[in-house]
């Protein structure tokens, strides 16, 4: 199995229905530490990127990337619209053209995206954010796309899997970056919000594509 635009799409349209389910959960998740926003703003951000799907509708898995990506940083306030944005561009750049995408070629994604998010939050593993999530699942994507038997559904299971893993492993974290870094050791026994979120987008992923 290799994944298309077809998937593509169903994975955006399920980070909208992720978004709208657990809105008021992140938005409980933020308030601690946060600006008590970042589940509406999630929630706004992926129903505008339906909306623009359904206006033009990708052609390719890059295409529908890109596009979620330019919705996004228009979209979305406060840290999460540049940061997804920027991911999601990655993604996209990586993804090219293609028509299909192969487990080494979701991996490489991954990693950009991963990539994108620390180059413009400047942030690492162990800061509390979205890497801390992102980080284990691009290299479990790694290593699931080096396996002999990899398929893109291990890809993604695995990628999923270490972000949900990642998410929960913020909440004992004191953040070193962003708003709840404000909070010192404060911030510590709260789930980053973002991580989070991030968590929720690759399980999307997941359910397209099984």
């Amino acid at each position: 199995m290799l994944l298309d635009v077809k998937w593509a799409v169903r994975w955006l349209t399920m980070c909208a229905e992720a978004m709208a389910e657990n809105r008021v959960w992140l938005i409980e998740l933020d308030r601690p530490i946060g600006d008590s926003d970042h589940g509406e703003n999630m929630d706004r951000g992926f129903q505008a990127v339906l909306e623009k799907l359904a206006e033009t509708p990708p052609e390719t898995p890059g295409a529908a990337l890109k596009l979620t990506a330019m919705t996004l940083m228009s979209k979305v306030g406060g840290a999460a619209g540049p940061l997804y944005g920027t991911a999601f561009l990655r993604a996209a750049t990586a993804f090219g053209d293609a028509l299909e995408v192969d487990p080494a070629g979701l991996a490489t994604a991954l990693v950009a995206a991963r990539d994108g998010i620390v180059a413009r939050g400047k942030a690492e593993s162990g800061d509390k954010t979205m890497v801390d999530a992102w980080t284990p699942a691009a290299e479990a994507a790694q290593a699931a796309a080096a396996d002999a038997t990899g398929n893109v559904l291990a890809v993604l299971v695995a990628a999923a899997e270490a972000a949900e893993a990642g998410a929960v492993a913020t909440d004992p974290l004191v953040a070193r970056k962003g708003r709840a870094s404000y909070l010192g050791e404060r911030s510590a026994g709260h789930r980053d919000p973002g991580a989070a979120s991030s968590a929720l987008i690759l399980r999307a992923a997941v359910g397209a594509a099984a």
